[in-house]
């Protein structure tokens, strides 16, 4: 399997495409300009060598044709990014990870964009893809930090549930990551906005949080790994891009 980053040389993206590239996934770090990205690349090869044949670089088109792809692109660009490729991402699973937010003096306040997040404007923009919000909440800084386990729990959401497994079985291959299946692609908002008050306690108390979830049982009997027919009963909860 081949996953793509789009707009894969921002702290977000291209610490994404280490921490999978450090799991066995082959990555493809995207960028408008694909010598951009073969710099990027360099950098974390020249720090992490043995994820030489498994990281790659190539234009944000390379990329798109990946098996699965992330947008990895700042929030506003995300939508527009996303149709540019429309017809290589046509019918695959597509991750959003962007956070709409505005820093206004020492605070962080969510945006709400069109659709009302991110993921939904993307899916709006692509609707012959398979949309998934995911990868809001996980510090930019440290994904790239592969000698070190990111202890988090991962929300993923989407309208297509087969989708929300297959990105749920890449996040439980990331040592300290534990995949939950926060319901349908609506849940975005809430997730997304979220991350302000992450960024916040970040800058109070000079930390790199991550969320962790308790009372949930473990994850091989999690909704995300095990997905269960939909019922009123089901229970909803960054690159972050922190």
């Amino acid at each position: 399997m081949r996953i793509g980053i789009l707009g894969g040389t921002g702290p977000a993206g291209s610490g994404l495409a280490t921490r999978l590239a450090s799991v066995g996934y082959t990555c493809v770090i995207g960028s408008r300009s694909k010598y951009r990205s073969m710099e990027v690349r360099d950098q974390i090869i020249a720090r992490w060598s043995e994820l030489g044949d498994l990281l790659l670089c190539a234009d944000n088109l390379g990329a798109a044709e990946c098996d699965i792809v992330v947008i990895a692109t700042p929030w506003d660009s995300a939508s527009t990014t996303a149709q540019e490729y429309a017809a290589q991402l046509e019918g695959k699973v597509v991750v959003s990870m962007a956070n709409a937010l505005v820093r206004v003096g020492h605070e962080f306040q969510p945006l709400v964009p069109p659709r009302g997040s991110v993921a939904a404007h993307v899916q709006a923009g692509v609707p012959l893809c398979r949309v998934v919000a995911a990868f809001h909440h996980l510090p930019a800084k440290e994904l790239g930090k592969i000698d070190r386990p990111i202890d988090s729990d991962v929300l993923i959401c989407s309208d297509d549930p087969a989708a929300i497994q297959v990105v749920a079985e890449i996040v439980a291959k990331i040592p300290g990551c534990r995949p939950l299946d926060a319901g349908e692609l609506s849940n975005a908002m809430a997730i997304e906005t979220f991350t302000a008050v992450l960024l916040q306690l970040n800058i109070r108390y000079k930390t790199r949080v991550a969320p962790k979830l308790t009372g949930i049982a473990d994850p091989t009997s999690s909704p995300a790994a095990n997905p269960q027919p939909t019922s009123p009963q089901r229970t909803s909860t960054e690159g972050t891009s922190q």
